[in-house]
């Protein structure tokens, strides 16, 4: 692979002469023949593999411009040139992380075998690094984690986050998925740039249409003044398209066609501009089952799946969630002024007793209703039975009269979590259980979590 070698080296025929042998050798060379223009080089964006350092330069010492960029050694292989081949010289070298110490003049040859052993050694380098960066990663970009399926969530989303291709996230609820798309964003180009997010299932099916693309004043009733849209709004950004195959058939279309063409049209309008977007999309569904009922165009799923990234659940996540539970416990006391203990040995193990089937998102609430209901010294942690949700497990049967002295709205809730809980977390396949559309749940939902000072 070719590399960057900066030579910093006074007498520009010297210079130049190791400039050409480099270059031939298939590398990229820059030269430098003062220290200040050394530093200067060193302190830009771009990095060189490889140094040749020669020490007698007009402004300072080589070693001493060494000395001065602890950074420099542990970046690059530098290689010290000089006239002076003193053994003294030679220990300081080493000592400040040189590479290699060689003595003018020097044959092409020595050169040569010189520069390929530094640049194997920087390439080996970078990876070793890199492999023990990602084997410690227990925190990327909101997610917390430190487990091998996650650890290839990560470098799946690394490696997806400068590219232009739709990414299609898929996962049971409460796995993550918003977060997957902010850390995608985050750690893309268009991070400085919008992230906006669309829940599909959230919006009524007649106003969602204006959600993503906007609408003109007067469009329909209602419509008092212009509207941008969701993916106007995300322009040079990343939009995010949350429960996807919620998508009613005809909108599917225009979403399909605004991937085609990049253009979007408001409701409303005769006229079409362009848009410049990364587009996530994730759904708790199977979108191939999706497909081959006949609920999803199979023509917008291939166009959307360019890259797919499926999030594992929260029960074979192993012991991450001792550690997503520990992080969430030390946040919630202290945003709620209160010093708790760790956990516990025999709590992570109750921990560990349950299923999760509302993975991250229940552990999360269980958590914070845990800190906020302790009396500041400990928590307990009442863990629902499996297949109920937290306030499902303790309520009362209310088929054997239980309801009674409870209101209309509490067991309307006891009802809807109850139905959430059989379908496994899933809200859509709860929302058709109970004949109602996936947005009233969401509504819902998240009007008890605002309540209770939950986290979406």
């Amino acid at each position: 692979m070719p590399g960057r070698i900066l030579i910093v080296e006074d007498t520009p025929s010297i210079a130049l002469a190791y400039a050409a042998h480099i270059e031939a050798m298939g590398h990229a060379a820059e030269i430098a023949e003062t220290g200040a223009a050394a530093r200067a080089l060193l302190a830009g964006a771009s990095s060189f593999e490889a140094v040749l350092l020669d020490l007698q330069l007009p402004d300072c010492n080589g070693l001493e411009l060494l000395a001065s960029i602890p950074s420099l050694a542990a970046t690059s292989s530098v290689i010290v040139v000089t006239s002076d081949g003193s053994i003294n010289r030679a220990i300081s070298a080493m000592r400040l992380g040189a590479y290699d110490f060689l003595v003018k003049p020097l044959t092409p040859e020595r050169l040569k075998t010189t520069i390929r052993n530094a640049l194997e050694r920087s390439t080996l380098s970078r990876e070793v690094a890199q492999a023990k960066q990602v084997a410690r990663r227990d925190h990327f970009h909101g997610f917390v984690g430190q487990s091998a399926a996650m650890q290839a969530v990560y470098r799946a989303i690394e490696n997806v986050a400068d590219s232009k291709a739709t990414v299609f996230v898929t996962g049971e609820s409460g796995t993550g998925k918003e977060v997957t798309a902010e850390a995608i964003h985050r750690a893309s180009g268009r991070r400085n740039e919008p992230f906006v997010a669309i829940n599909c299932g959230a919006i009524p099916e007649s106003l969602l249409e204006s959600e993503l693309f906007g609408h003109v004043r007067g469009a329909f009733t209602g419509a008092i003044e212009n509207r941008p849209g969701a993916a106007r709004a995300a322009n040079g950004g990343t939009l995010f398209l949350d429960e996807i195959c919620e998508l009613d058939l005809k909108l599917q279309v225009k979403l399909l066609r605004f991937l085609q063409t990049g253009l979007v049209q408001p409701v409303g309008s005769n006229r079409s501009e362009p848009v410049d977007i990364r587009l996530v999309c994730a759904t708790n569904r199977d979108p191939v089952e999706e497909v081959a009922a006949g609920r999803f165009r199979e023509d917008l799923f291939y166009r959307l799946a360019v890259i797919p990234i499926e999030l594992p659940p929260l029960r074979q996540r192993g012991n991450d969630l001792d550690l997503i539970a520990q992080t969430f416990l030390e946040r919630y006391a202290i945003e709620e002024g209160k010093t708790l203990p760790p956990l516990s040995e025999s709590q992570l193990a109750t921990l560990h007793r349950h299923r999760w089937p509302g993975n991250v998102r229940e552990l999360q609430n269980a958590i914070r209703r845990a800190v906020v209901m302790s009396g500041g010294r400990e928590i307990s942690l009442p863990i629902p039975q499996e297949g109920a949700s937290p306030s499902v497990a303790e309520a009362p049967e209310l088929s054997a009269g239980g309801w009674r002295g409870l209101t209309l709205d509490q067991i309307e809730r006891l009802a809807i979590e109850q139905a959430i809980a059989d379908a496994d977390g899933n809200l859509p396949n709860a929302a058709r259980n109970l004949g109602v559309s996936p947005s009233t749940l969401y509504r819902k939902r998240e009007r008890w979590l605002s309540a209770n000072h939950g986290v979406k």
